[in-house]
């Protein structure tokens, strides 16, 4: 288990972590002391517990935002993969029709081709293929 000693609102702590998440932590600590020296510089000395508290809520509340915003694109998602499948449903449908007209072409040229035949003197037919 990995150790980091973070300076927090000018105060000391010795923070345990997972083996390799120690500049993780460390970043983090950062942060928030970051954040109290911030909402120090505005407010002024108004107490490390409410600075504390104050910049804990807006951790909170990022990481609020962040939820919605990531439900919000999980559901743009979803849209986009059920629009894929219907868009790939409806190609598949347009392929089919197109070679299905192909097909339908064909047989009536082959059909009009031996017409033709039949119509001809012997040995002065229309090749089909």
């Amino acid at each position: 288990m990995g150790t980091v000693n973070a300076t927090i609102a000018g105060r000391q702590f010795r923070l345990a972590c997972e083996d390799g998440q120690e500049q993780h932590l460390e970043a983090l600590a950062h942060d928030i002391d970051q954040r109290i020296i911030d909402l120090r510089k505005r407010f002024g000395e108004i107490g490390d517990t409410r600075l504390t508290v104050m910049a804990a809520l807006m951790v909170a509340d990022e990481m609020n935002e962040m939820t919605r915003r990531m439900r919000r694109l999980e559901d743009e998602i979803a849209a986009l993969k059920d629009a894929r499948v219907v868009a790939a449903d409806r190609a598949k449908a347009a392929s089919d029709a197109v070679v299905g007209a192909f097909n339908s072409a064909a047989e009536r040229l082959e059909g009009i081709t031996r017409k033709l035949n039949q119509t001809l003197p012997a040995g002065h037919g229309v090749g089909i293929g």
